[in-house]
Formats: C-alpha cells, sequence, structure tokens
C-alpha cells in the first residue's frame, strides 16, 4: 500500500464524545491508519489500553506499526467488527469505557491503486476490505441479473439512474477495471458538477461486496452489551444510509416501550441500555473541512450507556454466585466495578 497522510475525522470531537479518562479501556473498530487510536491512547494515560480492529490486513498492520511507541497497551487485530463480541472475549478485554465506530474509507485505502476503492486510479473491479472475502465487485457486476444491479446500485448508492446503469452494465460485460466501469457509468448519468458521475455506484458495489450495513447493525448490538455503565457509544458516518442506521439504533436503545400504539399495556418490557450524550448530530467545523475535504460529509453520533433495572438484577445474581464460589464468571475486577457503579443509580 502507498504511503498516504492520513487525517483523523473530528479528532478533538471524538476524545471529547468518549469522555476519556486515564486508566480506561477502549475499542476503536476501524483502527485504520491508527490517528483515532493514538489520540485515544495518549488521553486514556497513564494506564490506558486500547484494542483495534481493522478488517483490512494493511490498514492493521499501519496502525500496529503507528502504535508500536505504545506497547502492549495497544492491542490491533485484522478482523471485521462483525465478529467484536468474540474478538474481545478472546482477548478478555470486557467491560470497556468506550466504543469507536469511523465508518467509511481511510484516507490510505482512497489511495490505494490495487483493489478498485476509487475510480481515479484504473484497477481490478475487486473492493474487498479483506482478501479472504468471497465475493468481489468483479462478481455482482458481471454476473448479478440486471434486477439485482439495479437493486444494489437503488438501495446501496441511492442512485435513481440504477435502471440505465445496471441495463448498460449488462450489456458491455465483461467490465474488468475500475475505469471502464466509471467510464461506462457516465453515458448513463447525466453530469452532477462536483460530483462524479460513478459515485454512488461505486459506494453502493463497495457497500454490498463487504455486507457493511448488515455488520455495522450487528456490531451496534455487540457493542452495548460490551460497554461498562456510562461508557461511551461514538459513531462517525458518512453516508446517510448509514447514519439512519446509527440513529434509530441509538433511539430505540435510548427509549422504554416500544410497543405499537394502541396497546392497553407494554408487552414487549424493553428497557433503555443507552441514553443520547448528544441529541443532534456532530459535524466538522468549516476549518476541518477546508483542511479535510474527506470530512465535508461527516456525522457523528455520541450515546452513553445505561446498566438498567433487569441487567442490574442479572449481575447481582451472578455477583452473589461468585462471592459463594459457585463460578468462575466475572474474574476481572472491572466487571464487579462496574455493577458497583450501576448500582449507584438504584439505591
Amino acid at each position: 500500500m502507498p504511503t498516504a497522510v492520513h487525517i483523523p475525522v473530528l479528532l478533538k470531537e471524538t476524545v471529547e464524545a468518549l469522555s476519556i479518562q486515564p486508566g480506561g479501556r477502549y475499542i476503536d473498530c476501524t483502527a485504520g491508519g491508527g490517528g483515532h487510536s493514538e489520540a485515544i491512547l495518549e488521553h486514556s494515560a497513564p494506564g490506558g489500553q486500547l484494542l483495534g480492529i481493522d478488517a483490512d490486513p494493511e490498514a492493521a498492520g499501519i496502525a500496529r506499526e503507528r502504535l508500536a511507541r505504545f506497547g502492549r497497551s495497544a492491542l490491533i487485530v485484522n478482523d471485521n467488527f462483525a465478529n467484536l463480541e468474540a474478538i474481545c472475549l478472546k482477548n478478555e478485554f470486557e467491560p470497556v469505557n468506550g466504543i469507536l465506530f469511523d465508518l467509511g474509507l481511510s484516507s490510505l485505502q482512497l489511495g490505494e491503486t490495487g483493489r478498485g476503492f476509487s475510480f481515479k486510479h484504473g484497477a481490478p473491479l475487486d473492493m474487498r476490505f479483506a482478501p479472504g472475502q468471497t465475493i468481489s465487485a468483479a462478481d455482482i457486476v458481471n454476473k448479478y441479473s440486471e434486477a439485482e444491479l439495479a437493486r444494489i446500485i437503488f438501495e446501496f448508492g441511492e442512485e435513481t439512474h440504477s435502471r440505465q446503469i445496471a441495463h448498460l452494465i449488462v450489456r458491455a460485460r465483461p467490465i474488468r477495471s475500475t475505469d471502464e466501469l466509471a467510464d461506462l457509468i457516465g453515458k448513463a448519468v447525466p453530469g452532477r458538477g462536483r460530483i462524479h458521475p460513478a459515485t454512488k455506484t461505486f459506494q453502493a458495489l463497495r457497500i454490498a461486496v463487504n455486507q457493511e450495513l448488515e455488520h455495522l447493525e450487528s456490531a451496534l448490538g455487540q457493542a452495548v452489551k460490551l460497554l461498562g455503565n456510562e461508557g461511551r457509544l461514538v459513531v462517525i458516518s458518512y453516508h446517510s444510509l448509514e447514519d439512519r442506521i446509527v440513529k434509530n439504533f441509538m433511539r430505540r436503545e435510548a427509549t422504554g416501550c416500544t410497543c405499537p400504539p394502541g396497546l392497553p399495556q407494554c408487552v414487549c418490557h424493553h428497557q433503555p441500555r443507552l441514553k443520547l450524550a448528544h441529541k443532534g448530530v456532530i459535524v466538522p467545523s468549516l476549518a476541518e473541512e477546508k483542511a479535510n475535504p474527506r470530512s465535508r460529509s461527516a456525522k457523528m453520533r455520541v450515546a452513553e450507556r445505561v446498566i438498567n433495572n433487569e441487567e442490574f438484577r442479572e449481575d447481582s445474581e451472578r455477583l452473589v454466585a461468585l462471592t459463594a464460589g459457585k463460578t468462575s464468571g466475572w474474574k476481572r475486577p472491572e466487571k464487579l466495578s462496574m455493577i458497583y457503579g450501576a448500582a449507584q443509580n438504584f439505591n
């Protein structure tokens, strides 16, 4: 991978949103070039720990090198954040004080010329974050039906010309390179000023190849389980599909009953597991947008973990069993401190 300048988006706002404290434990689910991870470790010193995750083995390697000066305080894992809970359990890294998702492509990947993330460079139609993934963009472009292609481009790219693009793709098969595909899309989509006609289609293909929306939904649910009481969940998204998933998830987890209106009594028994730390979104300043154009579309949402009554009762029962010597669970001191911290809310 060629070297590229990695500029973390909303860096100051991320540090503030995570409410970083010395000795805390944090997860960067999209370690990328390691910029956010580095800031987290610096602000959590002394004693802070970070688990960084990245599906891209090259990005994980760059983050590992950048954070080498922190020694054992930084652990970088090459895996998909869809496996977040399993990764944390394997490495005995839970509960944690904060979890960050910085979604979308990093500047490192955008500058990478071999896997076709950008139509600015002629490259094979790949778009896989990890080389071991079975489906590439070439498979979708050259093998999927015209109807399925149109659906993917419309749903994941929000492209209104999806049918015309899909029709031209099928007629032009086989398509082998990014520049070939971009030129073809340009014939189907009218010019959009500063936005290249292929932008939305390339986004749609990348999302489909990497199952990004499904993985995000799954990882957010896992993240809530891993956060200790008052732990922060911070998500930076770059397009409306991701932001909608994050917004709906946080709002749902911050509300009580989710039963349909009109029912005589609650049957879902849902209790809030989060509270919104900021009601709206946090966006980059004009100065940051000017210095880093990639940040222009960034939106940050922040929520805080709340240990609800049911969870508190379950944790208390496990604590009683532990003190009676009946279970080996909750063996780490941080687990106990999370329970005691939550207990203050229910006295």
